[in-house]
């Protein structure tokens, strides 16, 4: 256990932080679940209004270092082509 104030401030910190971002991390997972539910039922108007919505939550995990930046990228993409993929079938 940490001796100074300083050291104990910063485990109090850690773990106010690691909630946190336990919290925002498991939100972007849920919504990226949700997004992958809807895309089988297959229906292209609920897909397109959700994508922009999923999207946000990616760039915002992004944002504040829930989530690399290219493994961001990644999903956004990896999404996308499976949007199109929905609308040309």
């Amino acid at each position: 256990m940490a001796h100074h104030k300083s050291a104990l401030k910063r485990v109090r910190q850690t773990i106010k932080r690691t909630a946190q971002n336990r919290s925002l991390r498991s939100d972007l997972r849920t919504v990226i679940k949700k997004f992958r539910s809807i895309l089988e039922g297959g229906n292209i108007e609920q897909v397109r209004e959700a994508y922009p919505g999923v999207q946000k939550n990616i760039d915002k995990a992004v944002t504040k270092g829930i989530l690399h930046k290219r493994t961001g990228a990644r999903y956004k993409s990896r999404l996308a082509l499976s949007v199109a993929k929905t609308a040309a079938s």
